[in-house]
């Protein structure tokens, strides 16, 4: 298999809009494919190889269900989109077995615990996820025109999904969020300095908006540190901060602060939507500010109030 078969499959990916993590997640289980049949073309292989090395990602591997089933994903649409030869029926092919996971929730006094542990930047990408319930990615893609102070709102583009919405943006946050932008303002001044500089930008946007890349309205809310440079254009940008940045300055924290409880960036949205539900907010409210399609997914988070709609009191109670 050579670059050709890659580089189709990352043109048909973008041209579908998929996002550059899925573009590289897709290429690179056609790369673990390749790799499992003996460097062999895909188009050379049969269905039952193909589902071969499926099961064997559930058999040897162990992987998880939801992880079988993006490869599966990712090698259809290699199959149907790229090489016009769908697979149609995996015989067969052993599924991995998936079970309901209950999410992880900390307690108010625990999410209190944990941002007191934390400072700067990370304290306040932490803020925003629990105080709105963003996904990490969400949180740093942000773009200083996302934030509607006057009306306490975070406008969450091209979410999961490639879906909008709205969500909170808490007051106490607010004031510490307005300093770092200024601090955010003076690398931007810096930044125009440079002629070849810009910010990237969404889809065509560049094309549509000339100069939108040079104002203030569409710089990141959490800039890197670094420019680089762009080998395609010659031009300078900033991208926004990696995740490994507040993922690990959260990981310390939470280790400090609850060394007996397992907790991760994603872990304050989920207390997030618990705490929602706690204070007796609709399920459907819960639901848009999270961004689920399907209400039936946020309806896990039932499973992990304090006080259950039911009221049962456990037995050890009348001793």
């Amino acid at each position: 298999m050579g670059r050709k078969l890659l580089s189709e499959l990352r043109r048909a990916l973008r041209a579908r809009h998929y996002s550059p993590r899925t573009e590289q997640a897709n290429v690179d289980r056609v790369r673990r494919l390749v790799r499992a049949c003996g460097m062999r073309h895909p188009r050379d292989l049969k269905p039952g190889e193909v589902a071969g090395f499926l099961s064997d990602l559930a058999v040897r591997r162990g992987v998880s269900a939801a992880t079988q089933n993006q490869a599966l994903s990712a090698l259809l649409f290699l199959y149907r989109e790229v090489l016009a030869r769908p697979l149609g029926p995996a015989e067969g092919l052993v599924r991995a077995k998936g079970s309901p996971r209950v999410p992880v929730a900390l307690s108010r006094a625990e999410v209190e615990v944990v941002l007191g542990h934390l400072d700067g930047t990370p304290r306040l990408v932490a803020g925003l996820l629990y105080g709105g319930g963003l996904r990490l990615l969400e949180g740093l893609r942000l773009r200083v025109k996302d934030l509607q102070f006057s009306y306490g709102q975070i406008l969450v583009r091209s979410g999961k999904g490639a879906r909008d919405r709205v969500t909170l943006l808490p007051r106490a946050i607010q004031p510490a969020l307005r300093r770092h932008l200024e601090q955010v303002q003076r690398v931007f001044r810096a930044d125009l300095a440079d002629p070849a500089w810009s910010v990237p930008l969404p889809d065509a946007l560049a094309q549509k908006v000339p100069g939108a890349a040079r104002e203030w309205p569409w710089q990141w809310v959490f800039p890197a540190t670094r420019t680089f440079v762009d080998r395609r254009t010659g031009r300078r940008h900033r991208s926004h901060l990696h995740p490994t940045v507040v993922q690990r300055a959260f990981r310390v924290a939470a280790r400090s602060a609850l060394p007996a409880r397992r907790a991760t960036c994603h872990t304050l949205r989920h207390s997030f939507a618990t705490h929602l539900l706690e204070a007796g907010h609709h399920i459907r409210t819960v639901q848009e500010l999270l961004g689920h399609r399907d209400v039936r997914t946020t309806m896990i988070y039932t499973h992990v109030l304090a006080n259950p709609g039911l009221g049962v009191r456990s037995p050890l109670q009348s001793f």
